[in-house]
């Protein structure tokens, strides 16, 4: 699969994790969930033998044979509609690789860049679409078969409104439940999926750390004639010579006569608060925050040159060198901070660049 490799339904591309649903990988897959969809229901038939089932009696599984070959095929039409009429595809694959609403454009340009909860509620949507178009064909079909073929032993099976309404009420009814079969299974599967993509980003990240640190222990020290020497100040807050470098320390500014100097590294966070940004540092050890009145741009501008530190929240820049884990439930995501142990909010729109951040480097 496009070099990848499936272990547990996530298929793992650039050491990123992804879930693709079992229907991702082909009409075989779509075709079992169908059938399945399909067996679902004939077995409520079965059971419950409406229509005048119960008159035929042993040809009336005759019956109920061809009425779930018919039905199987009728969802494999209600796809085809899917994806020709509605523009919806019938797979999670086409539609990360090909976005065809408005709310899709623009937002995916590879598969890897969604969020899983844009998958979780494209998933609702496309199951809800389906099952709309689905019952409504479905009853079509059963009210023919009926009056084709049921109505020569059973009078009452022949074309009418109240039948049709009948057969209605009882394959919503059904599609309803294999609606809500169907939802908490891959609802389950993303949430698995999900831990598991956090468990990856997790470990990315503490390498992505390790190697900002090794280069920075590389440069702690100075050596001047064989002999190794480091700068007063990283000797008194046990700090990298790096981090304490011009390169390193950076005045911000704002609107005001107000500045904020730091050692980058140091920064942990910045909220923007109003017409303030709230700058969270460590100083002598210590969580200290100062505020500054600048407008979020003007910071994430000054700062550009900083790839550790990114947008994760239209309200927050966070330094990624001081995050101490990623935590994510239910399509969210929130970075915990080291020393404040604060909880920072990624949104959805930034949650793909955090990513990227991660595992891009």
């Amino acid at each position: 699969m496009n070099g990848g490799k499936v272990t547990n339904d996530l298929v793992v591309r650039q050491k990123y994790c992804i879930f693709t649903p079992c229907m991702n990988e082909g009409q075989k897959e779509i075709f079992k969930v169908r059938v399945i969809s399909a067996a679902f229901t004939t077995l409520a038939l079965a059971v419950f033998k409406p229509f005048g089932l119960d008159a035929w009696q042993w040809q009336a599984y005759v019956h109920l044979i061809i009425i779930f070959i018919l039905g199987v095929a009728v969802c494999m039409l209600t796809d085809t509609v899917m994806k020709y009429m509605v523009k919806i595809p019938c797979n999670m694959y086409d539609f990360h690789k090909h976005p065809a609403t408005p709310e899709m454009t623009g937002k995916r340009t590879a598969v890897g860049a969604q969020t899983y909860g844009d998958d979780i509620n494209y998933f609702i949507r496309r199951n809800l679409y389906f099952q709309i178009i689905n019952t409504l064909l479905v009853t079509v079909m059963i009210c023919l078969y009926r009056h084709l073929l049921l109505s020569g032993r059973v009078a009452e099976n022949r074309l009418s409104w109240s039948n049709f309404f009948e057969t209605l009420f009882i394959i919503a009814f059904c599609s309803f439940a294999i609606g809500l079969y169907w939802r908490f299974k891959f609802r389950g599967k993303y949430l698995a999926a999900e831990l598991e993509d956090t468990r990856v980003l997790n470990e990315e990240l503490k390498r992505l750390q390790k190697e900002s640190e090794e280069r920075a222990n590389a440069a702690m020290t100075t050596i001047t004639n064989g002999v190794v020497q480091a700068s007063p100040q990283a000797e008194k807050q046990q700090i990298p010579i790096e981090k304490t470098s011009t390169s390193s320390v950076i005045t911000l500014t704002g609107t005001t006569n107000e500045t904020v100097t730091l050692i980058v590294s140091n920064l942990l966070y910045i909220e923007a608060v109003g017409n303030y940004m709230k700058v969270y540092h460590l100083r002598d050890g210590e969580v200290r925050f100062d505020m500054l009145r600048a407008t979020s741009k003007q910071i994430e501008e000054k700062l550009h040159a900083y790839p550790m530190i990114v947008r994760c929240h239209r309200a927050f820049l966070v330094n990624l060198g001081q995050v101490e884990k990623i935590v994510s439930h239910s399509g969210t995501m929130q970075l915990v901070v080291k020393h404040c142990h604060d909880s920072i909010p990624v949104s959805r729109s930034n949650m793909p660049g955090i990513k990227e951040a991660i595992k891009g480097r």
